[in-house]
């Protein structure tokens, strides 16, 4: 479909941009406006999940009345423009401020998930989801290399520059796009039960993403620090592969094609690998962190395939929206706990603090979703297959 192609190329554009930072916020912001407190580090994360978290549900209520394509081209020519604004700030007051109106429209992008999945079958829902989620690793691996090259060769707020560019790249995607997405449909499927009930393990579903995303964005803030600790190779774009070995994992996984790692088993795993990244030893941290990539796709993708198959066709953006909002709180707790582990206890425990938290994950999917889960999730799980 040549309007899924478009989008999926918006997503992919919008993710490397918006992801060359995440490894380097610690150094970004000592270079920039130097500010070396960890906390500082966390609570400014949290700031940035929190305000993406209370933007969407908007945007999804104007995409209601607007198309979706006309909403993004207006929201990311914003978004381009203070983009250059974060660039031009020269102090951290000012940055904050920017960055984060800045964040309320580049959040309206999150729209093209819930638009693409409503043009597909359901019967395609996981190879659509699988083909999204390596995007968005993909786009992970790409921008941390590509925040590294720019911290390396140029002065930090340059990657505001850069951003600014997919900011426009995206608009003109969507520009280009518009003609196609008029004589697309939507898919009318019926609802496959009642809305009550729907509404309830949407709810539940909420829940277990909250604890898996609080989990597996814990140790993310500072990973890169973490590597340079225990790393004779001390470069960012060195720090910037490192960091995106699971997104490296996830291609070979969707290559494999193996889409039969359980929600279970992808828990289990990705508990395993969180340990072995706490080693201070380079080789088991990669290890760690190639079985931690495994699961974090195969748990991402299942997940998501299961909140489709609960909701239907013209509920995708409000359900995916309410997941949405649990996603982003998980992990704005993630990002403000980070900075306080680290502060008081080293770059090591979040490592061993997102491991239970993989554990309380795995609990409480087994009691929250199995037990009422529809037989339809599985199929479409393994759709990726």
């Amino acid at each position: 479909m040549k309007l899924k192609s478009f989008l999926v190329s918006t997503t992919a554009i919008a993710v490397v941009s918006d992801s060359m930072l995440i490894p380097f916020y610690p150094k970004f912001f000592a270079d920039a406006f130097g500010v070396t407190d960890p906390r500082h580090i966390g609570i400014y994360l949290a700031a940035t999940c929190f305000t993406v978290m209370l933007a969407f549900p908007g945007w999804a209520r104007l995409a209601k009345k607007v198309p979706t394509l006309r909403v993004l081209l207006f929201t990311q020519l914003a978004a381009g423009l203070l983009s250059i604004g974060c660039y031009a700030c020269t102090n951290v007051v000012a940055f904050w401020l920017v960055s984060l109106a800045m964040l309320v429209f580049k959040a309206s992008y999150l729209l093209i998930y819930p638009y693409v999945m409503s043009l597909e079958d359901k019967a395609n829902h996981g190879a659509t989801i699988g083909l999204l989620s390596v995007i968005v690793h993909l786009g992970g691996i790409a921008g941390a290399l590509l925040g590294g090259a720019v911290l390396q060769a140029f002065e930090p707020r340059h990657a505001f520059i850069v951003m600014a560019a997919g900011d426009f790249i995206q608009m003109g995607v969507c520009l280009f796009s518009s003609g196609s997405a008029a004589a697309a449909s939507t898919n009318d499927a019926p609802d496959a039960a009642p809305a009550s009930a729907r509404k309830g393990m949407v709810h539940r579903l909420g829940l277990v993403m909250f604890v898996f995303y609080f989990s597996a964005f814990l140790v993310r803030p500072f990973f890169a620090t973490y590597w340079e600790s225990i790393s004779s190779v001390r470069s960012p774009v060195v720090s910037g592969f490192v960091f995106a070995i699971p997104g490296w994992v996830a291609l070979v996984a969707l290559w494999l094609r193996k889409g039969n790692t359980p929600i279970p088993l992808a828990l289990a795993l990705g508990t395993v690998g969180l340990l072995l990244q706490a080693a201070p030893f380079g080789v088991v941290v990669l290890v760690g962190r190639c079985v931690f990539g495994w699961a974090l796709f195969h748990g991402i993708v299942k997940l998501d395939v299961l909140l489709f198959e609960l909701s239907t066709p013209e509920s995708y953006a409000t359900d995916f929206g309410k997941i949405n909002i649990c996603q982003q709180l998980g992990v704005l707790v993630s990002s403000f706990t980070a900075g306080t582990l680290v502060v008081s206890h080293g770059q090591r425990i979040p490592f061993f603090a997102a491991a239970v938290g993989f554990v309380l994950t795995l609990v409480s999917y087994g009691r929250l979703l199995t037990s009422e889960k529809p037989k339809t999730a599985d199929k479409g799980a393994m759709a990726i297959s």
